[in-house]
């Protein structure tokens, strides 16, 4: 496959790093500076503006998918109006523009075909989402759903004394429609089978259905509807959005932003939500606004070091779960290894999404576990799948991934090795990024 990447910032950077192995991959960047720094990918760089027509005009032949994702708003969504202008309504082409401004998206992912457009995506709005799933699962420091909620996954840290410390999977009394699909130790990754143990601070991966999701959260200890406190340090997009979509929630919302015009701005259009001007590492205020007794304290400023900052100081004064914004991937595990319970970057559903366009088969929800460790994909079998109509066990299924659920005609199912996927069957599958590829195969 071709893909054109208008934009060699940190977004395009980490979107052609997932591509360039096994796709053709051509990079469009002004940036002389930045040009250099993707020149060490086995890609095609173009010193240039994306959204200039000339330009366009010599690199689209036989170009499958185009990703606009400058810092510019508009210039991403020129150059995908060009592009699609230029190979005409018989192209196969598609558009993918990154967005960040609120006039022109409400949501983390949208479709404005009518000018161009396949697919229009705000990271800002993705990683509010993703914060508000996890907000909504106390025990998780991540969370996602798929199979339009009928299957949900969470990530959970194994705390000492906790139900899961220092228990073989085999000795585990779960529900049968749930399963332990990974233990992440350090710098390794696990896909458990019977006598694999689980030991303090390990991080590991249940996959289930919702009723059974229930009863794990009850072996943790928490509390099914108690009410909670959350305090979100920073007003931008992130911090606003993500307090809209908890507003309505059990739970009280305090916000921490340093901008006085920021901050009646959001007061006006949240009610209910305490609205603070002020600076997140002053350490009288949090003091003052009893950061000891919150369940959790986000970081999403537009600054990683100050996010850092922030979560470690809240951590220090007692809050009982920290999660902060890393711009930059690779800063993820570094926060993660200094205290912060859970590190989210934006970029991360910009990845995913690319990766849904160009996989090339029926894809729904995917998502990124530990940074790049992992990744969980949801698909649909169709009739040729290679996975389809033959018992699991003679399916040669890569060592690097594991079939963790299957949804057949509404039903939840967690898979044994005589169990026979069907067409329409959606399957949810744990794997490492080495076995991507391997297990695409398997569903092309």
């Amino acid at each position: 496959m071709k893909a054109v990447i208008i934009g060699a910032g940190a977004v395009g950077y980490h979107i052609a790093k997932a591509l360039y192995a096994t796709n053709d991959v051509i990079i469009i960047e002004q940036d002389q500076e930045t040009c250099k720094r993707v020149d060490e990918l086995d890609v095609q760089v173009i010193q240039g503006n994306g959204a200039n027509v000339s330009i366009l005009s010599k690199v689209l032949k036989g170009t499958d998918i185009l990703m606009a994702v400058t810092g510019s708003d508009e210039v991403n969504i020129v150059a995908c109006m060009a592009a699609k202008l230029i190979v005409g309504d018989k192209g196969k082409l598609k558009t993918m523009a990154r967005v960040s401004n609120p006039d022109y998206i409400n949501k983390p992912v949208a479709k404005r075909a009518s000018i161009g457009i396949d697919v229009m995506i705000c990271p800002e709005l993705a990683m509010a989402s993703e914060v508000a799933q996890i907000l909504a699962i106390p025990s998780a420091i991540d969370a996602e759903s798929f199979a339009e909620g009928k299957v949900e996954m969470m990530e959970l840290v194994v705390s000492k004394g906790s139900y899961f410390a220092n228990k073989m999977l085999k000795d585990l009394y779960l529900a049968d429609s749930c399963i332990v699909s990974a233990i992440f130790r350090k710098d390794d990754v696990i896909i458990p089978h019977g006598e694999d143990s689980m030991q303090e601070n390990d991080h590991i991966v249940v996959i289930g259905q919702p009723s059974a999701m229930k009863e794990i959260r009850g072996l943790l200890g928490e509390i099914v509807g108690k009410r909670s406190k959350v305090m979100i340090i920073g007003g931008g997009i992130v911090g606003f959005y993500l307090a809209k979509l908890i507003a309505n929630s059990e739970t009280d919302i305090k916000i921490i932003e340093s901008r006085r015009a920021r901050c009646e701005d959001i007061a006006d259009k949240l009610s209910g939500v305490l609205v603070l001007n002020g600076d997140g590492t002053d350490i009288t205020l949090l003091k003052d606004e009893g950061i000891n007794e919150m369940d959790v304290v986000i970081s999403v400023t537009d600054s990683d070091e100050k996010n850092l900052l922030c979560s470690l100081i809240a951590k220090k004064l007692g809050a009982k779960k920290v999660i902060a914004r890393s711009d930059r991937s690779d800063y993820i595990s570094l926060f993660e290894m200094v205290g912060v319970d859970s590190a989210v970057s934006p970029r991360g559903a910009t990845v995913n999404e690319v990766l849904k366009l160009t996989m090339g088969t029926s894809i729904g929800t995917i998502t990124t576990i530990e940074g790049q460790k992992a990744r969980i994909i949801e698909y649909t079998a169709s009739s040729k799948s290679k996975i389809v109509g033959k018992p699991l066990r003679e399916v040669k299924f890569p060592a690097g991934a594991i079939v963790s659920m299957i949804v057949h005609n509404g039903r939840t199912i967690v898979p044994r090795g005589s169990h026979v996927v069907e067409e329409n069957d959606r399957v949810v599958v744990f794997t490492l990024p080495s076995s991507m590829e391997a297990v695409e195969k398997l569903f092309k």
